[in-house]
């Protein structure tokens, strides 16, 4: 998960072509004086099929994820914190149905802090620690719901390679989904690379269902950018697990989806 509403204007002064230190105090600047709103999580929207299966119009649909993130302070907090309001919204749309319904849309805002991280002046990442909420907004039967404190930590090894990590106290208070840390997982890591242009990308996001068995739901994700002067890319996105949605949250989904997605500039959160 990632603050890179600032982005846009700190990727030129993070990540420059000889990898030089900078310093700290003029970085943190930068992060004042940074735009207050901006992306949180990828914008993505992709098409695709279940895999190993025949594709139809009940297996196929679109997968779009929506995320934004308002800053809400200065570095005026303690430990030179930043308060931040997030929302991501996915949903599911089934567009090959005759009338094209979304079976699924999940909302998640949340509240939290950032703590940039420095060593030796240089910039390389940062730490969370974020109250969410997740539904999907129906009620009865189909009603799923539960909260989440969560702590996470985004380190950029190098400009290129990055490595998270993240693990929540669940609040759960849904009545239909008392299990759902059997499936939606207790605590998550992963890591992305980045070619040296820029141009291709790669990410392997692992998340635990709880037990000792060793049971993951795993995405992999690779992106192509078009220009070094856009920041969109083409997106291929693999799902092998459970929790995918909230509806189906129970249900096995290996599922293979590509089109477009809009990234924050320095990395992506999860």
């Amino acid at each position: 998960m990632a603050l890179n509403c600032m982005a846009s204007a700190l990727g030129q002064i993070v990540v420059t072509e000889r990898h030089e230190a900078i310093n700290a105090d003029s970085l943190r600047r930068a992060f004042d004086n940074s735009p207050y709103f901006g992306l949180y999580k990828d914008n993505y929207f992709i098409f695709g099929t279940s895999v190993g299966q025949k594709p139809t119009r009940e297996n196929s649909n679109v997968k779009f994820q929506i995320s934004v993130a308002q800053r809400l302070t200065k570095s005026t907090l303690p430990w030179h914190t930043y308060l931040y309001l997030f929302y991501t919204q996915k949903c599911f749309w089934n567009v090959l149905e005759e009338s094209l319904p979304m079976t699924d849309l999940n909302f998640n805002p949340g509240i939290g802090w950032a703590k940039h991280l420095f060593v030796k002046d240089r910039y390389i990442g940062k730490l969370m620690l974020v109250v969410e909420h997740e539904s999907n907004g129906k009620d009865g039967d189909a009603s799923r719901s539960w909260n989440r404190i969560t702590m996470g930590a985004n380190i950029m090894v190098d400009p290129q390679f990055m490595v998270h990590g993240k693990a929540w106290i669940p609040i759960v208070d849904g009545e239909n989904n008392r299990d759902i840390l059997d499936y939606c997982g207790i605590y998550q890591v992963g890591t992305s690379v980045m070619s040296a242009n820029k141009r291709f990308g790669a990410a392997v996001i692992l998340t635990k269902r709880r037990g000792w068995n060793l049971n993951y739901n795993t995405v992999v994700e690779l992106s192509y950018r078009f220009s070094n002067n856009q920041n969109q890319y083409f997106f291929a996105q693999y799902y092998n697990g459970y929790g995918e949605g909230l509806l189906d949250y129970k249900q096995f989904h290996s599922e293979f989806r590509i089109g477009m997605v809009i990234k924050p500039e320095l990395f992506s959160d999860y």
